[in-house]
């Protein structure tokens, strides 16, 4: 019985009873591909730029080591993060006007702008620097449309595992580009284009993107805010797979154009340019208190993804490794920097098959954590001890696999909750808003993080670091229990009924009204499925 009423055991019924066009539709696999190559920016930065002052070409170019100029180096890795924050927040005026797909081409443009000047830099540091924040503003926006665009197009039965496509992307990027980085080191002259190939070669693969986004589809969800119905229609049903009139498509577009038509009933058009529109986007965001608890949710998810630790350890993974008493010089330290990215990029696949819709965002946020928390734990535990003195080989060992254990904890939790979780929080209105507002956020803070970090790490003797971030995960732990719902299974337009009542019970909502609508809304698709199948056997 237990088992029966299990995420795991709704979601295999999903599956098994939804419509295999539904799934294994090949407009919206593909559609979802594109959207999700948005994420290649992102960690092809944090993969490379950790490791390209590591490269003799750089460092002989611009005078830059990690040991001399930690200060530059740090410039270096952060200042993009600026970018990121400016053109995240710049992208709500860009992303409702034009559409998803234009958005997703325009800011993949810019990122290769960025890299173009970077490349060009030729040791000029404040051109070095002004392509870093360049390529920011193409970063940050990118991290707001993927994500928006992939929950917008997901059937509910696979959300989950669409979204966290996303997150697959961002991981697959940072593989590659620490294989790229190592590549270069091993087998290329200390030269400009030693450093100059990791920074070009992922500008191919995004303006493929530009060029695959010309054969896939619009949102749907997006074409009814422009007020683009028809166009709208004929979106989703090729998304879906499904002729218009079957009940499960005529269900989606009821639902969403009465949560459209109750939204601009009561708060305006929140997408329209003008100060009146934009004040009604403020007003249904701030003054909406389920959309207030929707943002402050947003804002505390993304600050707890980066305290743990996860994005630190990735950015700053190198002198982590010095840390834990890794040696073999900078040819090992970028191979196990980029067997971390491999790593980090199967736990991700492994997240979004097994974890994400089957166990759902609640248990997956419980396990991931524990994990997470634990591997900080032991890290900290065994620098400090090895700072000490001698430690056995095999406890060094350990400390090695801790590192990989706690990527494998973040694939699962903290990385889900802010890419997956907050995506879905938002009405249709204002989606775009709210994520754009809350990756602004993201990145200011992430900035301030990754500044912060090797200061952190000199004040407390490196292993206190550790530890610290150990405690923001006990945090993650009392917040999620008590405050994050359970949205896997949920459509799009019913998760208002999460955010009503106490913060403090939030979890119970799931189980009290949700699933029960959820559970209702099935049976009524089943039953309409019955009576037009039977209509089919009478007419013949």
């Amino acid at each position: 019985m237990a088992f029966k009423n299990s995420t795991l055991a709704k979601y295999i019924k999903n599956i098994k009873t939804s419509p295999r066009s539904l799934i294994a539709n090949r407009t919206l696999l593909t559609t979802a591909a594109i959207y999700a190559l948005a994420g290649i920016p992102l960690c092809w930065d944090q993969g490379s730029s950790s490791t390209i002052p590591s490269l003799p070409g750089f460092s002989a170019e611009f005078g830059i080591t990690s040991a001399s100029n930690p200060t530059q180096v740090s410039n270096f890795i952060s200042l993009v993060y600026i970018g990121c924050g400016v053109g995240a927040a710049l992208s709500f005026f860009i992303n409702d006007r034009v559409g998803r797909l234009w958005s997703l081409r325009l800011y993949s443009a810019i990122w290769i702008i960025g890299q173009l000047i970077v490349v060009g830099s030729r040791g000029k540091i404040a051109t070095l620097y002004a392509g870093r924040i360049v390529a920011g503003f193409g970063i940050g926006p990118l991290t707001v449309i993927g994500p928006v665009s992939l929950v917008e197009i997901a059937p509910v039965e696979i959300r989950g595992l669409i979204t966290s496509w996303f997150s697959v992307v961002l991981l697959l990027s940072l593989f590659l580009a620490a294989f790229t980085v190592y590549g270069a080191f091993t087998t290329m002259a200390s030269s400009s284009l030693q450093w100059q190939v990791p920074i070009f070669v992922p500008t191919l693969i995004m303006a493929a993107v530009i060029l695959g986004s010309f054969f896939v589809s619009e949102s749907p969800r997006w074409l009814f805010l422009a007020r683009r119905d028809e166009e709208a229609i004929e979106a989703l049903v090729k998304i879906r797979g499904l002729p218009l009139d079957h009940p499960r498509v005529q269900s989606e577009l009821e639902d969403i154009k009465k949560s459209l038509a109750e939204e601009r009933a009561a708060y305006g058009n929140a997408t329209s340019y003008s100060i009146k529109g934009l004040g009604a986007v403020l007003k249904e965001t701030f003054l909406v208190p389920a959309n207030l608890r929707r943002t402050q949710q947003a804002f505390i998810s993304y600050a707890l993804a980066q305290l743990s630790g996860a994005n630190s350890i990735t950015t700053y993974l190198v002198p982590i490794l010095n840390m834990v008493g890794v040696s073999g010089g900078s040819s090992y330290s970028l191979f196990v920097t980029a067997m971390y990215g491999v790593g980090k990029f199967f736990y991700t696949l492994i997240a979004s098959f097994f974890f994400v819709d089957a166990l759902g965002r609640r248990n997956s946020l419980f396990i991931g954590i524990t994990i997470q928390m634990l591997s900080d734990i032991y890290i900290g535990v065994f620098i400090k001890y090895h700072q000490a003195g001698p430690v056995p080989t095999a406890a060094s060992q350990a400390a090695i696999a801790a590192i990989f254990i706690h990527g494998f904890g973040y694939a699962i939790g903290l990385l889900i909750l802010p890419y997956v979780f907050v995506s879905e929080l938002w009405p249709n209105q204002i989606r775009s808003f709210g994520a754009a507002l809350t990756q602004t956020f993201h990145w200011l803070f992430f900035f301030g993080v990754n500044k912060g970090v090797p200061s952190l790490l000199s004040r407390t003797d490196n292993w206190g670091a550790f530890l610290f971030f150990a405690g923001w995960c006990f945090l993650a732990l009392i917040y999620s229990f008590l405050v994050v719902p359970e949205t896997a299974g949920v459509d799009l337009e019913k998760l208002d009924a999460l955010f009503e009542g106490p913060w403090w019970n939030q979890y119970k909502r799931p189980k009290t009204v949700v699933t029960e609508s959820v559970e209702i809304g099935r049976s009524s698709d089943n039953e309409s499925e019955g009576k037009s199948a039977e209509a089919v056997v009478a007419k013949q």
